[in-house]
């Protein structure tokens, strides 16, 4: 096995490059007047396609987070982190049907906007601090290290500070372009990613199959992970008892089996994909067919993932019980599993390795861009033209969000510079999860609210957001030393410290149910709030499907229930 790269390979990704960058710049001169425009500029307003949307909704949210973290929890925990995946798909679903009308409807171009118009000024710009400091410091700051490790392990572990400002500045030059250089570009990235993630899970199956004799075979090779490793290919954990392994703790508490579908994997699902700017803002500019056919067909899409990103770190675990990969699995001496997609990018051929770069490069500066962009959109129409400069020009508008791309990607370099978060030291997948699950349980109920509920109050969305933060901190940091470690609504188990934790999906289940309860019980006390209290322009008539998207949400469902039912 040849870990490095080739001429060959770095001539591969030289030619993605040139044709992502030579096509983002096509399409922004075609368009090139349009740019003054700050709706254009944030939103492409009406000139993605379909396609374009689908495939924006998946560059943008497969990343290193899916690549790195998702593969690394495939060797860890096997297909049931594929959850996420497939549950998103359902997800999609729900957020096509029964969001996407609403913010059409009602003209929403941001989510800080949904809340102004829906609540009141406060409640917007609370939550849009909230999401700049989440996608900052969380997100953008994340995607950017975990792309930057994955690259520097394929390509000799030598260059980390370089390759992360060259995928930085990658990012910036298709994120200044605006949303429809983005939008489009990320159809050729899905493109690239699909191929190169396909490719390389062909590989890993086929390695598989050579090293335990069963000739050149990827169906082989499959089957004898279902052999060597008949755990990794359980959807749903069983509850530890006194006689469980600390691996198994370790997988429950990651993902908490039946509890976890109770509401918690649901709150983050239905969150990120219909209450979060960094996905919506692809739909947003769209009428209604086009927005809800491009969210279902990205559905599909979030189908094939796991085949993606998690059978690669299923791969790499038989491998390494096998004895291989031993030493592509360390970084610096220490054992890391979110080394587990770039350990498997080391079997492919030259030239392979290349395309499978180029892939991860796609995944990682798509992200990058889409993120970097829903932070100037808030911030410029969120914050700096509401208290700064109300009279501002489209143009200076334009500038000003350029200017929050820099500012925010360089924030993320200098974050990263020496690992101040200590990603590095958890599994990347999971360092996201958890830290966005500290907003997700108390913004989802204010959201949900306020499409359903027309009573409810500003006064209980503000209490709603602030309490629901305090509770997510209270059930994360304190609860367990306070209530004890094993009560009617939880049980903590300990971490790799000795630390007992509540399984944070869990606990994004339980903050979601108690923000609730006190949502309706503020707006049943604030009887001044509920006779004030605007909705939303609804009618039923939003809600209704064509008879060609009832046919892709019956696909889609009858593809997801099958996939429970083969591996529950």
């Amino acid at each position: 096995m040849n870990q490095s790269l080739h001429t060959q390979d770095y001539i591969v990704f030289i030619i993605y490059f040139i044709i992502v960058a030579s096509y983002g710049i096509w399409v922004y001169n075609r368009k090139k007047s349009a740019q003054a425009s700050s709706t254009q500029f944030f939103l492409a307003e009406g000139q993605l396609t379909w396609w374009a949307i689908g495939a924006s909704l998946i560059a943008s949210n497969i990343s290193a987070e899916q690549f790195i973290g998702m593969s690394g929890n495939g060797f860890r925990l096997g297909l049931a982190i594929s959850s996420y995946e497939w549950l998103a798909a359902v997800s999609l679903i729900i957020v096509a049907v029964f969001f996407m009308p609403v913010y059409l409807k009602n003209r929403i171009f941001t989510m800080p906007q949904f809340l102004k118009t829906r609540y009141n000024e406060t409640v917007a710009m609370i939550m849009a601090i909230f999401w700049l400091f989440l996608y900052i410091f969380v997100n953008l700051t994340s995607i950017l290290y975990l792309g930057t490790l994955a690259i520097n392990n394929l390509t000799g572990g030598e260059s980390f500070h370089l390759i992360m400002i060259g995928l930085a500045l990658f990012a910036l030059v298709i994120t200044l372009g605006g949303m429809k250089v983005i939008g489009y570009t990320d159809v050729i990235q899905v493109l690239v990613l699909l191929a190169g993630g396909l490719i390389t899970s062909y590989i890993a199956l086929t390695v598989v199959s050579e090293k335990f004799g069963l000739g050149t075979d990827a169906l082989a090779g499959l089957k004898q992970l279902f052999t060597a490793a008949p755990d990794h290919f359980d959807m749903i954990f069983t509850k530890p008892d006194a006689n469980s392994t600390p691996a198994q703790i370790n997988h429950y508490s990651s993902l908490p089996g039946l509890a976890m579908l109770a509401a918690g994997m649901w709150v983050a699902n239905l969150n990120y994909w219909g209450c979060n700017q960094y996905i919506t803002q692809r739909a947003l500019g769209a009428d209604l067919k086009t927005a809800r056919t491009g969210i279902l067909f990205a559905a599909f899409l979030k189908i094939l993932m796991p085949m993606l990103v998690v059978l690669p770190g299923i791969a790499a675990y038989v491998l390494h019980q096998h004895g291989e990969l031993q030493a592509q699995m360390l970084t610096n001496g220490e054992f890391r599993e979110d080394n587990a997609y770039s350990a498997v990018l080391g079997f492919l051929p030259t030239g392979l390795r290349g395309l499978s770069m180029a892939a991860l490069t796609a995944a990682i500066v798509a992200s990058l861009a889409g993120k970097a962009n829903s932070i100037s959109t808030i911030y410029t129409l969120d914050i700096y033209k509401k208290y700064f400069n109300k009279e501002s020009s489209e143009k200076r508008m334009v500038w000003t969000g350029r200017i929050m791309v820099i500012v925010s990607l360089l924030i993320a370099i200098t974050v990263n510079w020496n690992d101040a978060l200590g990603i590095g030291g958890k599994g990347g997948f999971e360092f996201i999860q958890k830290y966005t699950g500290y907003i997700s349980p108390a913004i989802f109920p204010v959201f949900l609210f306020g499409f359903f509920w027309k009573k409810t109050t500003s006064k209980a969305a503000i209490t709603g957001i602030i309490g629901g933060v305090l509770l997510a901190v209270l059930f994360d940091k304190f609860l367990p030393g306070i209530a004890g470690n094993d009560t009617w609504l939880y049980t903590a188990y300990p971490n790799a410290d000795g630390v007992f934790e509540i399984p944070f999906l869990i606990q994004m289940g339980w903050v979601f149910f108690f923000t609730m309860l006190l949502i309706i019980t503020v707006s049943l006390l604030d009887k001044k709030g509920r006779e004030t209290a605007h909705g939303l322009e609804v009618d039923r008539s939003m809600y209704k499907v064509s008879n060609g998207h009832l046919a892709m949400i019956t696909i889609i469902l009858l593809f997801v229930v099958a996939i429970y039912i083969r591996f529950w």
